[in-house]
């Protein structure tokens, strides 16, 4: 027997058959029970490991239908339109999930309708039954409010006016219930008996393409479980050519024989729909993940699907065959190594609108790719090309500049003859600047002080190495001298 806490008191919240057997029902005090029968077994309960379970016997129904959702604390609504056919039908299909959950250890009750407020009330009320089209009002009639998944407090008043079956509800007038009751007690009997439709929300979306194999073997071994990778993604392949799409992201499913479910994904940066290379990457998964996938007795269900696409390019490809394309070859290694240690280890710069040199570069991941601006439309009129080169920029640009000492300048608004940085003298053999680069005014907050002035120069000591420092603050514009920093080295 399970107990939980209810309005400062303990409250048995669920309990097996012998329980039942010995006269003890739901909500009743812990007290009272154990005066009734002292030697009974109490277990307090644990919502966070429940819900767990319940999420994965979620993940197993996915076998069935990818629609799946959870149903309050202890049920899960499955939408099998047009799943029943692959398994013989809706009383084998029915039959089979109650088997499965049979020898997995758990006791179920199951209920097949239209809609999901009588397929909830045919579960709840007969356990086992398949309700037909057209008889959801003879199912709910005989059946307590209760089955129409009312509030508790609207069942209540129901009672107490001497409406207690369903039935006399439907045949009760309309205006008069929802005058008193609310209308939510009208949408619920519309919903159960088929004149609304009810929605069931997915816990997971919905992959737009998706291919399975059923194994009458389960599979073990890493190297199964790889080839099979490699006939769902040619499978696949077709789908993906008609569509004109190459996948972004992929997920396997590997449903193990005792119910439990693996799910491993793999990120591409470019759309992919080669079956070699989506094998490659789950190598490199599996690879990473082989501690942690658990086989067990083997998986008899392997499902490969396609979480996003794109539209792929079609490469021109040379007279052996063979597409000539560098950043392909880039990519895949990428992926390969992300998909072997994670997103965050292979990183890439890309540009941001900003013209000080630490907010122009931003560090994204490399799949993510970085957004292209629209072209911008040719004018009537024709206009000379003007071609505009970006200022030099160093290849090493430090994460926080360092101050630097300068002891002389040639003039107050030039470059210095030399430096100190890290405790070593640099002479300055050339320079060129100053590049002035103010503050963004727009990014400062009220109150805030403006922050000074920069003015780079490219510098280039005695023994040729080239250096990227400004000058922090303008001679005269305040009391205090300008500061010199090193923010970059360019070879």
């Amino acid at each position: 027997m399970i107990s939980h806490r209810d309005m400062n008191a303990q409250r048995i919240a669920a309990l097996d058959e012998r329980a039942e057997a010995l006269r003890l029902k739901r909500g009743m005090g812990i007290a009272d029970a154990r005066a009734m029968h002292p030697t009974i077994d109490i277990v307090e309960a644990d919502p966070e490991a429940d819900r767990r379970l319940l999420e994965g016997l979620a993940d197993w129904c996915d076998r069935y239908t990818p629609l799946v959702a959870i149903d309050g604390a202890d049920g899960l609504f499955l939408d099998v339109t047009g799943c029943t056919h692959l398994f013989g039908g809706e009383r084998a299909m029915q039959d089979e999930i109650l088997s499965r959950f049979l020898e997995q250890g758990f006791d179920v009750r199951a209920g097949l309708a239209s809609t999901p407020g009588a397929a909830w009330a045919a579960a709840h009320f007969h356990g086992d039954r398949i309700v037909a089209g057209g008889e959801e009002e003879t199912l709910l009639a005989p059946l307590p409010l209760s089955a129409l998944r009312i509030e508790p407090e609207t069942r209540a008043s129901l009672e107490s006016v001497g409406l207690p079956p369903a039935g006399a509800v439907m045949t009760a007038p309309r205006a008069p219930l929802a005058r008193r009751f609310g209308a939510g007690l009208l949408l619920r009997l519309d919903q159960a008996l088929g004149r609304l439709d009810e929605a069931v929300s997915p816990r997971l979306p919905v992959a737009p393409l998706s291919v399975e194999r059923h194994l009458a073997e389960p599979v073990v071994l890493t190297d199964d479980i790889e080839r099979l990778v490699s006939r769902l993604a040619t499978a696949l392949k077709g789908d993906l050519e008609r569509r004109g799409e190459g996948a972004r992201a992929l997920a396997l499913l590997l449903f193990r024989v005792d119910g439990a479910v693996s799910r491993i994904a793999v990120g591409t940066s470019r759309p992919l729909r080669e079956p070699s290379l989506i094998r490659r990457l789950f190598h490199e998964r599996l690879a990473a993940l082989e501690q942690d996938i658990d086989a067990g007795y083997g998986f008899d269900l392997v499902r490969l699907s396609v979480l996003s696409a794109a539209a792929f390019d079609m490469q021109q490809a040379d007279l052996t065959g063979e597409a000539n394309d560098d950043d392909a070859d880039i990519a895949l290694f990428a992926d390969r190594v992300r998909a072997r240690l994670g997103e965050a280890a292979v990183l890439r710069p890309v540009a941001v609108e900003s013209h000080l040199p630490e907010r122009a570069v931003a560090i994204v991941p490399f799949s993510e790719a970085p957004q292209r601006r629209a072209p911008l439309k040719r004018p009537e009129r024709a206009v000379p090309p003007v071609t505009i080169y970006p200022p030099e920029r160093p290849i090493r640009l430090f994460r926080s500049p360092e101050p630097i000492e300068v002891p002389a300048t040639e003039m107050p608004e030039g470059p210095p003859m030399n430096f100190r940085w890290r405790r070593a003298l640099y002479r300055v053999a050339r320079a060129e600047g100053p590049e002035r680069i103010a503050a963004e005014w727009w990014r400062r907050l009220p109150g805030e002080e403006e922050a000074p002035t920069r003015d780079y120069f490219r510098i280039e000591d005695s023994d040729g190495r080239r250096y990227w420092l400004y000058r922090q603050g303008l001679y005269g514009a305040s009391d205090m001298p300008p500061r010199w920093f090193m923010h970059g080295v360019f070879a």
